[in-house]
């Protein structure tokens, strides 16, 4: 049984994704960040950056805080998403390092600026605009000529996919990168994907039109 402390957010998805792919029994800790839940004592004690998401794996009571390496114990855990062959991991590594470095960071920014400070700095906006374009392009030609980011399905997915899931507060038309727009809707149609996005609440993945 796998404690999953989490909110309705990109990096919160990640794990509620992860876990109903993998099959493994968790139980939700919604952590209203709203409400300044993630500065709780009990909650800073697992996740001492005050950020979710976090796990405890009550089977050998492990905790494990950061979107990134909570999807690399997992994948460890269960041998699903994460290969075990050298050049594999390194090829899944990389592309999960770039989401967490590059994806996740620059995207969350865009939704600061475009989404809900609009007209307020339109440097930063014309600039993260245009870096969320820049990224969607490396995603694009990435996906070009495979029909998931590292080959096969895996945590990079995983990773990756609740971010895009907010194209539209990034002003992104998913039309105009086809080939990310063919991965989306193809892992949009998981089942399990489905189900971890709707956790802590219910929520239905947005679709392009």
């Amino acid at each position: 049984m796998i404690d999953l402390y989490t909110w309705s957010t990109p990096n919160g998805r990640k794990i509620s994704i992860a876990l109903e792919e993998m099959g493994l029994p968790y139980e939700v800790h919604a952590v209203n960040i709203g409400k300044d839940e993630q500065f709780e004592p009990g909650f800073l004690a697992i996740s001492p950056n005050n950020k979710i998401p976090a796990i405890v794996d009550r089977d050998n009571g492990q905790s494990v805080f950061e979107s990134g390496a909570i999807l690399m114990y997992l994948g460890d855990k269960t041998g699903l998403f994460y290969p075990a062959e050298a050049k594999a991991r390194v090829r899944v590594n990389e592309w999960l390092m770039w989401q967490m470095s590059a994806v996740g960071p620059m995207l969350g920014r865009a939704h600061y600026f475009l989404k809900y400070n609009p007209g307020k700095a339109p440097f930063a906006e014309d600039w993260f605009s245009a870096e969320a374009r820049r990224i969607y392009g490396v995603l694009d030609k990435l996906l070009a000529d495979q029909a998931h980011m590292c080959g096969g399905y895996s945590i990079a997915d995983i990773a990756t996919f609740p971010w895009i899931a907010r194209h539209e507060w990034q002003r992104i038309d998913l039309n105009e990168f086809p080939n990310v727009k063919r991965w989306y809707l193809g892992i949009a149609a998981r089942p399990a994907v489905q189900k971890g996005y709707a956790v802590p609440k219910p929520e239905t993945i947005p679709l392009p039109a």
